[in-house]
C-alpha cells in the first residue's frame, strides 16, 4: 500500500476534537485517524504502534513528535504488522513475513525469517521483551522462539502436547517476573519455568479444558490475552462458533488463582461479548476489549470495552458513539490509556470520567 506523504503528515498531526466535554475532565484525543492499529508498546521513553497497512509509528511524548516507518518513506519493506515490543536499544515488530528488528543507534530495520514451520512459521503473532532474562520471546503461528540479545542467537521450541498442533500455535505471551512464562495458544495455556525451560520439558504445566481447567467449557480453548496481578491470572479467550460447531470456542474472561480456582465472566454476567481482544490493568480497574464472532461473516465483530472491578468483579460497559467498537489493543503508559482500534489511536487520560473510580 502506497501512502501519499501529505496524508501521512495529516494522519500524524491532526488531532480529533474531544469526545467528552470540559465538564468530564481532561479530553480524550484521537490520532492516526482511519489507520488500523493492532498493537502498542513502550520502550520506556517512546510509544510504538504496529499498524495494518501503514507500517510502524513512533510517538515521543517529551517532544510531542510522531515518526513513521513504512514503504512510503522507504524505511521499511512492508506495511502490515501484528505485534510490537521494544527496549532502550531495539524494537521488534512481527508481520506475516517474519520478524523486523529496528536498531535505534543505527536507525536501520532488518528482517529475520525462520525456516522451521514453513511460511506459516513466519507469521509472528506476538512478541515480548523479557527484561529479566534479556531475551525476546517470539510467538509464531507455529513454534515459540527465544532470541538471546547478548549472544544474538535464536532458539525454537516445539510446545506441541500429545500431537495437537494447536498447542503450538501461539496467540499470546506474558512474562511474569524472572521465573515464569505464560504462553497462550489456540489449544490452551502453557506455564513454563524459565530457568529450567532450556533443559527439561517436564517443567512445563499445561491447561486446556480438561480436568475442569477453564471450567471445562467448550470443545477447545484459545487464549488470546494474558494479564497477571497479585494473586491472580486473567485470561482472555477467543470466541469461534458456527451452526455446525456451536460449542467449539465459547470465549469469555477467566480469573485463575494459579492453582485450581477458575471464575468466568462473559456476556451472561457483565461483558459486552464473549471474545477478548486485549486486557489491561489500571489500579483496581481491569480493561477488557471484547468482540462477538459473526457467524454469517465468519469474523470477529468488536463490541467495545468492559471495565471490571478486580476486587468485587462488578462491571461497567463503556458506551460512546465516538469510540470504535473494534479495539484490538489496550495499553497503559502510567498516565494515559491508549486504545489501538480499527480506525486509529485514542488517548484516554486517567482524569476523564470514562474511567470509573474503583480504587
Amino acid at each position: 500500500m502506497r501512502i501519499n506523504p501529505t496524508y501521512i503528515f495529516f494522519l500524524i498531526f491532526t488531532v480529533a476534537s474531544s469526545i467528552y466535554g470540559q465538564n468530564s475532565g481532561e479530553q480524550i484525543r484521537a490520532y492516526l485517524q482511519n489507520v488500523p492499529v493492532y498493537d502498542i508498546c513502550s520502550d520506556g521513553e517512546n510509544i510504538w504502534f504496529a499498524t495494518n497497512g501503514y507500517g510502524i509509528f513512533k510517538y515521543s511524548p517529551g517532544k510531542n513528535k510522531w515518526e513513521n516507518y513504512s514503504t512510503n518513506n522507504k524505511k521499511l519493506k512492508i506495511d502490515f504488522f501484528y505485534c510490537i515490543t521494544a527496549n532502550k536499544n531495539f524494537v521488534w515488530a512481527g508481520s506475516t513475513d517474519g520478524l523486523f528488528i529496528f536498531n535505534k543507534k543505527r536507525k536501520r530495520w532488518k528482517r529475520r525469517k525462520f525456516g522451521k514451520g514453513g511460511q506459516l512459521g513466519n507469521w509472528i503473532r506476538t512478541v515480548k521483551f523479557d527484561k529479566f532474562n534479556n531475551v525476546v520471546w517470539i510467538g509464531r503461528f507455529q513454534y515459540l522462539t527465544m532470541y538471546d540479545i547478548k549472544k544474538r542467537k535464536y532458539r525454537d521450541f516445539d510446545l506441541k502436547i500429545n500431537g495437537n498442533e494447536k498447542t503450538n500455535n501461539i496467540r499470546s505471551i506474558l512474562v511474569e517476573g524472572d521465573s515464569i512464562l505464560w504462553i497462550g495458544t489456540e489449544g490452551g495455556l502453557h506455564k513454563i519455568r524459565k530457568k529450567k525451560f532450556m533443559k527439561l520439558d517436564s517443567t512445563k504445566t499445561f491447561y486446556d479444558n480438561s480436568m475442569n481447567y477453564f471450567n471445562g467449557e467448550g470443545d477447545e480453548v484459545s487464549v488470546s490475552a494474558i494479564l497477571a496481578e497479585r494473586n491472580y491470572l486473567w485470561l482472555g479467550t477467543d470466541e469461534f462458533i458456527t451452526p455446525q460447531n456451536p460449542n467449539f470456542n465459547l470465549g469469555g474472561l477467566f480469573r485463575f488463582d494459579k492453582q485450581h480456582d477458575w471464575i468466568k465472566l462473559d456476556a451472561s454476567n457483565g461483558l459486552q461479548a464473549n471474545g477478548i481482544f486485549s486486557l489491561e490493568l489500571t489500579g483496581n480497574t481491569l480493561w477488557a476489549s471484547t468482540y462477538e464472532f459473526d457467524q454469517s461473516k465468519k469474523e470477529a465483530s468488536g463490541r467495545g470495552i468492559t471495565l471490571i472491578n478486580r476486587i468485587d468483579l462488578s462491571t461497567k460497559n463503556v458506551v460512546n458513539e465516538n469510540l470504535p467498537d473494534n479495539i484490538f489493543k489496550i495499553f497503559y503508559d502510567g498516565k494515559y490509556v491508549w486504545l489501538g482500534t480499527a480506525s486509529g489511536v485514542f488517548q484516554i487520560p486517567m482524569t476523564n470520567k470514562i474511567v470509573p473510580r474503583f480504587d
